[in-house]
């Protein structure tokens, strides 16, 4: 069996004063290698924790995680993480956080440097691999932890928030390379992002999630993250189709918004 599979996932965190929140309840998908996945909702929907889940951050209260054919339990190199920030290793050159994982293997240093080279050729830092982490921009600090990311060969990439803090130009660029790395490497790509259009760009698939308790409320299969793999990300969002799905989430996710902050001044 490959791919990943989420059956019936529920989380539950329990508050000090006897309370708990429900974050999750009974999430279930299915997604084949090599897919393409973008989560969007309104805050508090758990998106989040149900990437951490994934990741083997925590451990769901109910319900289970499979990745081809075994069960998650934990942290594990075949599911790479790429946060909001970087993350990186600032005392460590642009080399050294990209070959961090494969050193951790005992890899021999020939076979580190070949992998090292070839990921910051391909995310456009070949002139920068013996610069120190601080010394770049955010969007090449980015550009690092998804070649750092890669290095370790993981099935799954797992990706939270990765172009928020991005400008708006840095950010249309990355989402070009986060295209061109899925096609280019056939990996399986989880995206959580608060930006609609986002979602749309870097999503084959794209879930919508509810308010809390967070569960999938709609899902779309979408042809623009295809059709940007060669195309200009701004042709894209012209394009047949766009702006009509863009719109329709929009008003979806408001209206949960709307919802939450109705239950919110209800209780006060």
């Amino acid at each position: 069996m490959t791919g990943l599979s989420i059956e019936n996932l529920s989380m539950r965190f329990d508050l000090p004063n006897g309370g708990h929140v429900q974050a999750l309840k009974d999430v279930s998908l299915s997604l084949q290698n090599g897919e393409l996945l973008s989560v969007l909702g309104p805050s508090g929907c758990g998106k989040t924790t149900l990437l951490n889940i994934l990741a083997g951050f925590l451990a769901p209260t109910d319900g289970r995680v499979v990745l081809n054919g075994h069960d998650v339990k934990g942290p594990d190199a075949e599911r790479g993480m790429v946060f909001q920030k970087g993350a990186l290793f600032e005392w460590m050159s642009v080399r050294q956080n990209v070959d961090f994982g494969p050193r951790m293997k005992g890899m021999a240093k020939m076979e580190r440097d070949k992998i090292a080279d070839h990921l910051l050729e391909t995310v456009g830092l070949q002139d920068f691999k013996e610069k120190a982490v601080y010394e770049l921009s955010g969007g090449m600090q980015q550009r690092v932890a998804l070649a750092r990311c890669l290095a370790n060969d993981p099935d799954v990439i797992l990706m939270d928030e990765p172009l928020g803090a991005l400008d708006a130009l840095t950010r249309e660029k990355m989402q070009g390379l986060v295209l061109k790395l899925w096609k280019e490497t056939g990996k399986t790509v989880i995206l959580i992002t608060h930006s609609v259009e986002e979602a749309l760009l870097l999503g084959e698939r794209l879930l919508v999630m509810a308010p809390r308790p967070g569960r999938i409320h709609k899902e779309y299969k979408l042809p623009f993250a295809e059709r940007g793999v060669n195309a200009d990300l701004r042709d894209v969002k012209k394009g047949e189709g766009f702006a009509e799905t863009r719109d329709e989430i929009l008003s979806m996710i408001w209206g949960m918004e709307e919802e939450i902050m109705g239950r919110t001044e209800a209780t006060q």
